[in-house]
């Protein structure tokens, strides 16, 4: 009977034990998921207050909030991303419009245009990379001051190309080409107004080292 009752005892104990267990690792568990959800929050918000700063804020924050986890709240990482997003549409956009040069159909008028514009978006798209790779080597030691004024004039270089680009499709330029040209001026428009929120964020972590 004692001996009965030992092992009762002892069976209790130990499930207590695991009951207790099973408790403090669900605890653990929710407070790690806890942080996490509130370290992705503050990321997420990081982007959207930067934005603001911006002069298209809302594309700002639609283009950026997807890499909010690789930007968490460092300045340097927000303006490097957008840099990033800028580059990558305007080679996608590049590539679009060499295709299109090539198709069937334009006037002699609209495939200069679709070429100048080719050009000074190759300009562009070299601006930035060079931005990101002048950026990427700096570790914001004494020589910050000159990479960074250097990164603003390449991007402000870039988006004087992006808007010659976008005049070349002007009314005048491709006035018989009414669907070519919204499309094309679309984009172009959308890259200018990236290549903008990009130096307004680079400015912003200028200001930071000041």
């Amino acid at each position: 009977m004692a001996a009965s009752s030992s092992f009762s005892t002892s069976a209790l104990s130990a499930a207590l034990l695991s009951a207790v267990l099973t408790i403090s690792l669900l605890a653990s568990t929710s407070s790690a998921s806890g942080r996490s959800l509130s370290g992705a929050t503050t990321n997420t918000e990081f982007v959207r207050t930067s934005c603001i700063a911006t002069t298209y804020p809302q594309l700002c924050y639609n283009s950026l909030a997807v890499h909010a986890t690789k930007i968490q709240t460092s300045a340097k990482l927000m303006a490097s991303t957008a840099l990033d997003v800028t580059l990558a549409s305007a080679k996608s956009t590049s590539a679009a419009m060499v295709k299109l040069q090539q198709s069937h159909g334009l006037t002699p008028r609209e495939t200069a245009a679709m070429r100048d514009c080719v050009e000074v978006l190759g300009d562009s798209v070299d601006l930035i990379r060079q931005s990101m790779a002048e950026m990427a080597a700096n570790k914001g030691g004494a020589d910050f001051g000159m990479m960074i004024s250097d990164v603003q004039t390449w991007v402000s270089a870039a988006l004087t190309d992006e808007s010659t680009c976008t005049d070349g499709f002007g009314e005048k330029a491709v006035a018989d080409g009414e669907m070519m040209k919204t499309a094309v001026r679309g984009k172009i428009e959308t890259i200018g107004q990236l290549t903008s929120n990009a130096l307004a964020l680079i400015n912003a972590y200028a200001t930071l080292h000041h």
